[in-house]
């Protein structure tokens, strides 16, 4: 299997960012990316859709969209769609209706920023995914940069502290979102996590100060979503396209927050009595399974059954469990950046039958 670093879910001028595709792709060749998948809210701008290169660097341009009801109050139950290839914002008003027709089209729907409150300070409302009765949705954007700035900010004085100094902001997913995950998973439901920035690159003014608030780069070497495809990139837009939605699809990636160091080469696994699993996929428990998580560099890894961590290892780079039980499995991993703990890597399950 091949790795490949993906950002995912940005604005541009089109809908509320600040800059342009242009913008992106140098930023994106700059931090060494993939892929990004560009997600305006309810347009689909698909002429940008290919392969950017500078030098010997290129970088594949996906389009996608975020689309809710914007005649709804607060505007909640956003949905990210990668691969649909049509408008599909006319369905916006009821989202098992907007689910159901990506799903008829061959798209992927993410519910976007599960838990995203309101910062009043801001003029920020609540928009956070409310309906919950929904259902045939790819997955859920397990975290969410700019969800997580709004945590940080009750006053205008903290947005200036962290519009100067971003890097503080992120730990981990918001708790009610990982949560949420773990009642879904161990509810039956096949629920692929995937990491979002939420770029907009927004300009900020308060008083004298005007600063762009998490500029398109700073994002790229964030949160990010590693996809693993079964071979490399061919530079064939629509062959590319297919293997990451296809890989996405089937939960063969993990989120890495990669500011406090690569996290390029994680690795989770399982091993049966006749078969192998990664990430996303199914494995038998019959004979025990020996499942493992191997890391670019030492850290702290849990090993977590059904939303209860089973077992804890620090300073390690590689660690095992062994069981016989069935159960939806998956780690998380911590390490310390900038004085405090933070969420490093978080796998998508395997799933043990």
């Amino acid at each position: 299997m091949e790795e490949i670093i993906v950002n995912l879910h940005m604005h541009t001028r089109y809908s509320d960012g600040g800059g342009s595709h242009h913008d992106i792709t140098t930023a994106a060749l700059k931090c060494g990316l993939d892929a990004v998948i560009v997600t305006d809210h309810n347009v689909l701008v698909k002429d940008f859709e290919g392969y950017f290169t500078s030098g010997r660097q290129k970088v594949l341009m996906l389009i996608g969209e975020e689309i809710h009801d914007q005649g709804r109050a607060p505007q909640k139950n956003h949905l990210l769609v990668f691969g649909a290839n049509q408008e599909l914002a006319t369905y916006a008003s009821d989202p098992q209706t907007l689910i159901n027709a990506v799903k008829d089209s061959g798209g992927l729907a993410f519910l976007a920023h599960p838990n995203d409150p309101a910062a009043p300070t801001f003029n920020e409302t609540d928009i956070s995914w409310e309906d919950w009765t929904v259902k045939n949705y790819t997955g859920i954007e397990l975290w969410n940069g700019l969800s997580e700035l709004k945590t940080v900010i009750p006053t205008k004085l903290h947005g200036a502290f962290y519009a100067y100094l971003p890097a503080l902001v992120a730990h981990h997913p918001i708790q009610n979102t990982l949560h949420k995950w773990d009642e879904l998973l161990t509810g039956g439901n096949r629920a692929v996590a995937i990491g979002g920035s939420d770029a907009h690159a927004s300009r900020l003014h308060l008083g004298p100060l005007s600063r762009v608030i998490y500029p398109y780069d700073f994002h790229f070497k964030a949160i990010n979503t590693h996809v693993f495809i079964p071979k490399p990139l061919t530079g064939e837009i629509n062959a590319d396209k297919r293997m990451i939605y296809e890989a996405l699809a089937a939960g063969h990636c993990f989120v890495g927050y990669d500011r406090p160091g690569s996290t390029r080469g994680f690795r989770f696994t399982a091993q049966g009595r006749e078969t192998a699993a990664i990430m996303g996929d199914e494995i038998p428990a019959r004979g025990g399974v020996t499942l493992q998580a191997r890391l670019p560099r030492a850290a702290e890894i849990k090993f977590i059954k059904d939303g209860q961590v089973i077992q804890s290892v620090k300073g390690q780079q590689a660690a095992t469990y062994i069981t016989t039980e069935p159960g939806v499995y998956r780690t998380e991993v911590y390490r310390n950046y900038l004085g405090l703990r933070r969420g490093w890597i978080f796998s998508n399950p395997i799933y043990v039958r």
